[in-house]
């Protein structure tokens, strides 16, 4: 009886050793860009964003760069993002929308400038090497090869 209490006590112990977390099981991609692209049509449809005007979208090697303009006293507490609907346009080359989200909680009255750019490999089509890029409330396509 004693010897299977004993047996009992190292098995426990041991799948309890066995259920600690491991740090390497989820990571981020490496990117040169300051964000990721997140693909999520629910956010897409139903998130609200603080007011801002795009300035300029570009194109630099996998990142988006977009330039935008809001009220704020120097922007460094600004939160951005960059949803994909989650679709893709079937013409040649295929299509993808994205919209930009600023969360803007500054109190200020000066008009602030800043760039922000996103990784765009997570929006790569297998058997594509380019797609268009369609930036919400931005009038201008970009292209994106790869």
């Amino acid at each position: 009886m004693k010897f299977s209490k004993i047996i009992m006590s190292v098995l426990c112990v041991a799948l309890f050793l066995n259920m600690q977390c491991d740090d390497d099981g989820m990571s981020l991609p490496e990117s040169n860009c300051a964000g990721f692209t997140v693909i999520d049509s629910f956010t897409y449809a139903n998130s609200a964003t603080s007011p801002y005007s795009i300035n300029s979208v570009s194109i630099n090697g996998d990142c988006l760069v977009i330039d935008v303009s809001a009220s704020g006293c120097d922007g460094n507490t600004w939160e951005m993002q960059l949803i994909d609907s989650g679709s893709v346009s079937e013409s040649n080359p295929p299509q993808r929308n994205v919209k930009f989200f600023l969360i803007n909680t500054e109190d200020c009255l000066a008009v602030v400038d800043r760039a922000r750019s996103f990784d765009l490999t997570s929006l790569q089509i297998e058997g594509e090497n380019e797609i268009i890029i369609n930036v919400d409330d931005y009038s201008d396509p970009v292209i994106y090869t790869y």
